[in-house]
């Protein structure tokens, strides 16, 4: 009872422009809670980011609503994330804890750049071995024999190179001119323009996204064939986050990657016309009543065999820059 009140006080003194979309209907009170809960994190909330707020839970589901609000805190916040970000490097560090039955913790307070690409690298050599271990114990196993003896001996010579691909964001020009925009890296979040020049500048393991610097469309993909290339495929991944079928929130990294059009029906294999849906929702589209299109945006509209549509939007996980002319 004490968090609604709170959230209704917020709502009246705060933000009545969603007390008044939540009082006609528009938008839900779980999607006003989120707006609370989000908004409550920025320094200064100006109207045109409430109304831009707003306009999103009109057309979401809570679910991808929740992210799209974070990551809009996230690009409010972003005047300040190279010192921030500096300060809680500074903290790094790696620690042992006692665990029972002869184990251990070691845990480790990392950049999350390099956090996730550690994981990620075990995680890749992990599956490449053929036991019983379970993926978990692999991962483990592989993380001792790299930190103890530099190498992982029970694997072959052609593994032992293996590197994950991280996505980093960043629009075009703000990777040459040094604005104060922050880049984006998949799974991570905002970064320091600094550190993304970094990333974007090694040789592999990177995937290099360049976006247009005030619109955050993608500025180039191309390669046309059947099988989507792995490019493609991660392209197409980061663009809609989860499975772009209507309500579904399974993430587009365990998806097939769809046609559209149908590749036997004219279909090209391009960023246009490729969206992942989960084996479930694939199944359906091709083999029921559905019929889906193409809308502009990288939206995908849904109609029902009993004709009722449904409109689903990609998750733009990086945030729109500014337009102002420079300095910015």
């Amino acid at each position: 009872a004490g968090r609604l009140m709170g959230v209704g006080r917020a709502l009246v003194k705060r933000y009545p422009a969603v007390w008044e979309s939540m009082s006609h209907a528009d938008i839900t009170d779980t999607h006003a809670t989120i707006i609370v809960d989000g908004l409550d994190e920025v320094d200064v909330v100006r109207d045109e980011l409430v109304s831009e707020v707003l306009a999103l839970a009109e057309e979401m589901p809570t679910g991808p609503f929740r992210r799209a609000v974070k990551r809009i805190v996230d690009r409010e916040r972003e005047a300040t994330i190279a010192e921030r970000h500096m300060d809680a490097v500074a903290r790094r560090h790696v620690r042992v804890e006692p665990g029972a039955d002869g184990m251990a913790w070691l845990t480790a307070h990392l950049p999350a750049v390099e956090a996730h690409a550690i994981h990620g690298r075990l995680t890749a050599i992990a599956k490449t071995l053929g036991d019983e271990r379970s993926l978990d114990q692999k991962r483990a196993d592989v993380f001792g024999d790299l930190l103890i003896d530099g190498e992982t001996a029970s694997l072959p010579d052609t593994v032992r190179g293996i590197r994950p691909t991280v996505t980093v964001t960043v629009p075009a020009l703000t990777l040459l001119t040094g604005d104060g925009s922050a880049a984006h890296v998949d799974g991570v979040g905002p970064v320091p323009l600094a550190r993304a020049r970094e990333l974007c500048g090694a040789a592999s393991g990177w995937m290099r996204v360049l976006t247009h610097p005030d619109t955050g469309v993608v500025l180039s993909v191309g390669r046309e064939s059947y099988r989507p290339p792995a490019d493609l495929r991660r392209l197409v991944a980061w663009r809609a986050a989860r499975c772009m079928a209507p309500g579904c929130g399974i993430p587009a990294d365990r998806c097939d990657i769809d046609h559209t059009v149908d590749w036997h029906h004219g279909g090209h294999t391009d960023a246009t016309n490729l969206a992942p849906l989960c084996r479930g929702h694939h199944t359906l589209k091709h083999h029921t009543g559905w019929h889906v299109t193409a809308q502009p945006g990288g939206a995908l509209e849904w109609t029902s065999p009993a004709g009722r549509i449904y409109l689903v939007h990609p998750e733009r996980r990086i945030p729109q820059f500014t337009t102002d002319p420079p300095p910015f």
